[in-house]
């Protein structure tokens, strides 16, 4: 059977209990959601800093009350480097999952 949460003063969901938790406490400091945000993306950063990081790709729509909400694309460029022979150069016959090779930001050099 499915249940189903109810909240009337405000809710958090993150991938880690701590990055919902320090959103929460957010909230109930009177910040605003995308305050709160920032805090469960910064925690995150600390609990997961494989899967995130400080620096690294944000996609955001934003819809204030009695507003049109906006977007806010905070992408990075696409790694000039990551090519074939990149990869190849390096040994690597697939794109890693994991690592610095995984990442754009491991590829993304223009020296």
């Amino acid at each position: 059977m499915l249940n189903t949460s109810l909240a009337r003063r405000g809710i958090a969901v993150a991938s880690h209990s701590l990055a919902a938790q320090s959103a929460i406490a957010v909230l109930r400091e009177d910040g605003n959601a995308l305050e709160a945000m920032v805090a469960a993306a910064a925690t995150i950063a600390v609990v997961y800093p494989h899967m995130t990081g400080i620096g690294g790709d944000a996609f955001w729509l934003v819809a204030a009350p009695g507003e049109e909400p906006f977007a806010i694309d905070a992408c990075g460029p696409a790694a000039r480097a990551a090519s074939p022979e990149f990869y190849r150069s390096k040994g690597v016959t697939a794109i890693p999952a994991r690592g610095p090779l995984a990442e754009s930001s491991g590829v993304n050099s223009t020296r």
